[in-house]
């Protein structure tokens, strides 16, 4: 049978493990590489390596400090089996609450994230797959739109002069539009795939949030073939689940997504949605991150030759049954799907070597009717609202000073936020960002 997808919708949330999220529905399949609460996990204390951590069930919503996750962070936590997560959020956060470590290690019970296990309950969850890189949200999402981070592992720290990195690769979004396959992006506030300079030349193709409903609504013909949804990275809206805010925005943010789909029927039978993570977060995961390929000759400050740790990752569409996936995966596994259903030109070699899912999509005759009408609407959640930026956060609003002084025009606004950045109000400096990117937006498609 052929593939019968004809919309392919990517919905990339923040740093958060597989055991973390989807580690309970070893509940509902027996065989699902998850948390088995009578033999869970555990990893020694700093500086007292007696005492031991093992997963907990019931994890918070919310945890007060952002674990490490850059390159050494991974690298420490992965060591010895992956049992070096505690130490390192210790060493990373030293004035941490004492019980932020049980949160490193714990896991959320199952139906306690309603939307996220309703998904997993009723499609195809994969539970082998990993970041592909050990290291922070940039790479990793490079990889997701590339297939390279051109051997960097690194995000940029500062606002005003940030370390970024000309990132200059072709992306699959060129490659889309040199097949004429129509793709979309659709974003919060910031759309971090901006960075890739490719990317600036096709500003036009970039939305934001609110215009996604309105385009699941039109008939399915109209729907572009590809789309990639990023969340809010910022502010009362934040929903990218990135710590230390509350999950449960995300929930959210994905039940909203998932409803505006199942809502056009004729969309959702020809759909299909992955729900998906950029990267652990410094949670802990059990499985060990298995070996791989570089991409290309960028190997310089690391060899590219392991996986990051494993992610939670969902296919959702009527086309496949409820059930676990477990063959090996990473972000490029992405591409090579695209890839080979657009005939599209090669994208590195991992994505050339990487494992497709296309053969899962072609077992079924004909379409599911009994997947879930809706998700369900997380009511009652705090406003997300930080103190501070987190360093996702703080490399973004770099990027957009980048942005606003190299690429656009100085306006009677600039000024003004430039003051507001250096300020130190979170709120402030969050609706700052979101307006140089609407300011880039409107001057590059608009001029």
């Amino acid at each position: 049978m052929a593939d019968p997808i004809e919309h392919v919708i990517v919905l990339m949330f923040e740093n958060n493990s597989f055991d973390r999220m989807l580690g309970c529905m070893k509940a509902v399949y027996a065989g699902l590489e998850g948390v088995d609460p009578n033999h869970t996990w555990v990893n020694p204390d700093f500086p007292d390596a007696n005492h031991l951590f093992a997963q907990l069930k019931d994890a918070n919503y919310s945890i007060s400090v952002d674990p490490g996750h850059e390159l050494d962070d991974v690298l420490r936590q992965t060591q010895d089996g992956n049992t070096g997560f505690v130490q390192d959020f210790v060493q990373h956060a030293p004035k941490a609450p004492a019980g932020d470590r049980y949160e490193i290690m714990g896991y959320f019970s199952l139906d306690a994230l309603p939307a996220l296990h309703m998904l997993a309950r009723n499609f195809l969850v994969c539970d082998h797959w990993f970041s592909s890189v050990p290291g922070p949200t940039w790479p990793n999402r490079f990889f997701v739109h590339s297939g390279t981070s051109l051997g960097h592992t690194d995000m940029p720290n500062g606002f005003f002069q940030p370390a970024i990195h000309l990132y200059d690769q072709p992306t699959i979004y060129q490659r889309l539009s040199q097949r004429g396959v129509s793709w979309e992006i659709y974003y919060g506030d910031v759309p971090q795939s901006l960075i890739l300079l490719e990317q600036l030349k096709l500003a036009a193709h970039y939305h934001h949030l609110d215009d996604f409903v309105t385009a699941a609504g039109r008939p399915a013909q109209n729907f572009p073939a590809y789309v990639f949804i990023e969340p809010y990275y910022f502010g009362a809206k934040q929903c990218d689940q990135h710590p230390p805010t509350d999950v449960r925005l995300g929930e959210a943010f994905l039940a909203q997504v998932y409803n505006a789909l199942r809502r056009n029927e004729k969309l959702w039978m020809s759909t299909l949605l992955v729900v998906l993570y950029d990267e652990h977060g410094g949670f802990f995961d059990h499985v060990q991150p298995p070996a791989t390929i570089a991409p290309d000759e960028h190997t310089k400050d690391f060899g590219f030759d392991k996986l990051g740790v494993r992610v939670p990752a969902i296919l959702v569409s009527p086309w496949l049954d409820p059930g676990i996936l477990q063959t090996q995966f990473d972000h490029t596994s992405l591409l090579r799907y695209a890839i080979e259903k657009w005939g599209l030109g090669p994208l590195g070699n991992r994505a050339a070597q990487a494992n497709s899912f296309a053969d899962v999509l072609t077992r079924r005759a004909t379409p599911r009717d009994d997947c879930p009408a809706s998700l369900p609407l997380p009511s009652g959640v705090p406003n997300p609202l930080d103190l501070a930026l987190n360093a996702q956060q703080a490399a973004l609003a770099g990027f957009t000073h980048h942005l606003e002084v190299n690429y656009t025009k100085p306006d009677d606004a600039t000024v003004a936020r430039h003051s507001r950045m250096t300020a130190g109000a979170y709120e402030d400096q969050s609706q700052a960002v979101a307006e140089r990117v609407r300011q880039f937006l409107q001057q590059t498609v608009n001029p």
